[in-house]
This record gives structure tokens, sequence and C-alpha cells, in this order.
């Protein structure tokens, strides 16, 4: 417990303080977080980390990380990148005469689409302007939140297991008690600056991150379940890997995105 809370102290001000900045410390960062992430679900899925596909699936998920549609003269985007990746891995299927079966590409195609479209928008919401820095502390502290208030409200009072089958400890009590904390949290942030962010906005904001946040927890949970593993990976010791933390992060922030909760 002491080693998880002094990594967990010491990896939240590094963060902190390249979110705060921004720029090229805070890019570099997420990039690196895009790669070992993808390394780990090539870890999960038994296929060599090093291999002809996995180098193409770190190639196609570094691109996919950078917000090329902030940066003028670039024409070249995420959207064509996803399309470009899923045929060269078919291409790989075909040149390696199905030694690299289809069901490899399939699976590392996935993993470009799940890991660099959720840091692409952790980049993307950093660079809105004026108010980049904002909209990312009001999604990352409102998942933070949402996971920190289903922690301590399921230790205290939780008696219903939310969904037993896929993440034994998760109570139903856990679950409302991190959702009223991440809508509180946004709210907070509406009262702070609502010229920025209104009461329904924040409301709407402060669910997504805690319900879409939890989902995300359970796809990992029931993946790495699923490969009969109990982290993702090793890089925080008493955290696990990029994976097991970062799993709300991949879901909610491409979410909000989509749903239009921010201004782009």
């Amino acid at each position: 417990m002491k080693q998880r809370l002094i990594t967990g102290v010491l990896a939240a001000i590094v963060f902190l303080f390249l979110l705060y900045f921004g720029g090229a410390g805070y890019t570099i960062l997420i990039l690196a977080l895009a790669l070992i992430g993808l390394f780990e679900f090539v870890r999960l899925n038994r296929i060599a980390p090093f291999g002809v596909p996995a180098l193409i699936g770190y190639a196609a998920v570094a691109w996919l990380t950078i917000p090329w549609e902030h940066y003028e003269g670039v024409q070249f985007y995420g959207e064509q990148m996803i399309w470009i990746s899923m045929l060269v891995f078919f291409a790989v299927t075909v040149t390696s005469k199905n030694r690299i079966n289809v069901e490899q590409a399939a699976l590392l195609f996935l993993g470009v689409v799940y890991v660099g479209t959720g840091f692409h928008y952790m980049l993307s919401t950093r660079l809105i302007p004026e108010d980049g820095l904002f909209w990312t502390l009001l999604i990352f502290i409102s998942i933070w939140v949402s996971d920190i208030g289903a922690y301590f409200t399921g230790r205290a009072i939780g008696k219903h297991l939310l969904w037993p089958a896929i993440s034994p400890k998760k109570t139903v009590e856990g679950a409302v008690g991190g959702l009223i904390l991440s809508i509180a949290a946004a709210l907070l942030f509406s009262l702070y600056s609502p010229e920025r962010l209104d009461f329904i906005e924040a409301l709407w904001i402060g669910l997504a991150a805690s319900v879409i946040g939890q989902l995300g927890d359970f796809i990992q949970s029931a993946y790495k379940r699923a490969r009969g593993v109990k982290d993702s990976g090793t890089l925080l010791p008493g955290h696990g890997g990029v994976l097991d933390r970062c799993d709300s992060w991949i879901i909610v922030f491409p979410f909000i995105h989509f749903m239009s909760l921010i201004p782009v």
C-alpha cells in the first residue's frame, strides 16, 4: 500500500506538471503512454512485441495519437491512418502467406484504434484554443474523483456487487458514490467558470466521466480476465500498467468529444 501511494503521488505530480505547461512535454508524455499501452495490448494478446505486425501497430498508433488537425499544413489525419493501417495489416497477411493471420491483424487493428483514439483526444483537448487546460482538467478530475468516490464508497457501505463475473469487488453503492462525486466535481468547475461551462453541461460531463469511465474500467477488466492476467503491465509499481491506469481515460475523452459535450 505504501509503495502504491508513493508511486501514485509521484506519477500524479509529474503528469499534472506536464499537463499544466502543455506543449512538447505533455505531447511526448501522452505519445509515450500510447506506445506503451499498445505494447501492453500486444503482450496481452501473445503477439511478438517487436515483430513486423507490432511495429506497424506502433507506427499507426503514434500517427493516430498526434492531433494533426491542430497543426497547419498537415492534410493527412487520423481518419486516413485508420483506413491505411487496416489496409497494411491486410497486406501483411497476404504477403506473409497467412503466417500472420487475419485474426492477429484484426487484434492489432483493434488495439491501434482503441489506444490511439483515446490518447489522441487527450492531446486534442489540451490544444483547444485558450481553454484547453480548463477542459482537460475538467475531464481528468471528473474521472479521478469518480474512481476515488467509487473506491471509498464501496469500501464503506458497498454490499451489492455490480458485476462480479467481471470485477468481483465493485459494488452498486460504489458506482453510485463515484457518479455523485464526479457530477459534483464538474459542477464546481461550472461555479468557477460559468461563462465557459453552464450547469447542464457540467451535469452531462460529470455523468459521462463516471458512467463511461466505469465502463472503460470494466472493458479492461474483462479483457484481462479473458487473457488470464491480473495487470496489463508493470510500469507503475503497485498500479500495474498503462492500460490499467488509463482504461477510463481512453474511453471517456473520445466519448465526450463525439457527443460534443465540450467545444472544439
